[in-house]
């Protein structure tokens, strides 16, 4: 497998594996799409790591890197979006784009890289642990409109 950083053709594959993800994020046509992969392209700090086999994008993630003026100043990092091809998963390709994207955020000295999940599943749960996620460290609170 290989992993890198999605660019503007990847958006396409992308969308598509989201729809292993939430089918709803699928069910609008494509070029809603197109201005905001513009602007998450146009900003250093939020990256998008896939893992390919040939051709074809079997796992995602998204990293976003905060700026900030606490802890001597050292960026922190929101991991949001993992999502694996349902016909690849159990294979370690979820784990390998996890470890890219936080390889990245070391590189880019964040002192802390955090990830959140809805799912209750106990798998999902032991998946995130075994990719050296604690679930134990914060309680998250989310609001919504």
């Amino acid at each position: 497998m290989e992993i890198r950083s999605l660019h503007k053709g990847d958006l396409h594959a992308l969308l598509s594996l989201y729809s292993h993800l939430h089918q709803e994020t699928c069910d609008r046509h494509f070029n809603i799409y197109d201005s905001i992969w513009d602007e998450i392209l146009s900003t250093n700090n939020i990256l998008y790591f896939g893992g390919f086999i040939g051709e074809l994008l079997v796992s995602s993630c998204h990293l976003v890197i905060v700026p900030n003026l606490t802890r001597n100043c050292h960026p922190y990092a929101f991991i949001e979006n993992v999502v694996t091809h349902s016909e690849y998963r159990n294979k370690g390709y979820g784990k390998a784009v996890l470890k890219a994207a936080t390889d990245h955020a070391w590189k880019m000295d964040c002192y802390k890289v955090m990830l959140m999940t809805g799912r209750k599943d106990e798998r999902v749960l032991a998946f995130y642990q075994s990719a050296g996620f604690s679930g134990n460290e914060k309680q998250a609170f989310i609001a919504k409109p």
